[in-house]
């Protein structure tokens, strides 16, 4: 399937995914706005939410309001602090519901994420919409399988300059 100018284009961003990695193999940080761009090209964008996680210090707030100035929808939950001081934060299940939910008005549904917990659910989509489900992430990050299954593949550490500030 290819992109035409008509299609309709969802994007789900997994912040934590693209911040930490990032931060890990560059040493820099994403340009969330550019992601996006790159993303939806010339398809008609109906929504693009990014899932992100609040701290107790609050730390992320500008940057979560600067997400939503740069037309994101922003979607946040607590992160999680157990007893034993471990730490937990993701919106892997939180994705997934909401693409299966947009799926019966998109055409495409951009990901942008290499975590190969999506893998259940990129076929699913395909499957079951028959929507072309593409992701946008650092190849040295992204499970092999979902590079494999999806049908297009955006690697950023291709091009830094454009992904990375």
């Amino acid at each position: 399937m290819f992109e035409f100018k008509e299609q309709r284009l969802g994007m789900l961003i997994d912040i934590q995914n693209l911040y930490y990695s990032a931060k890990v193999l560059h040493k820099k940080k994403v340009s969330f706005t550019n992601v996006l761009k790159e993303a939806v090209g010339d398809r008609k964008l109906i929504r693009a939410v990014a899932y992100g996680i609040r701290t107790a210090e609050k730390h992320e707030e500008n940057f979560l309001n600067s997400l939503e100035l740069a037309g994101f929808e922003v979607k946040t939950k607590d992160l999680q602090v157990f007893p034993d001081g471990t730490r937990k934060g993701d919106w892997d299940v939180g994705i997934a519901v909401d693409a299966i939910k947009l799926a019966q008005s998109l055409d495409v549904i951009v990901i942008a994420s290499g975590d190969g917990d999506f893998l259940p659910l990129v076929e699913y989509l395909q499957v079951t919409y028959g929507c072309r489900v593409e992701v946008i992430a650092f190849v040295e990050s992204a499970n092999a399988a979902l590079m494999e299954k999806v049908d297009k593949f955006t690697n950023m550490s291709k091009n830094k300059r454009k992904f990375l500030i």
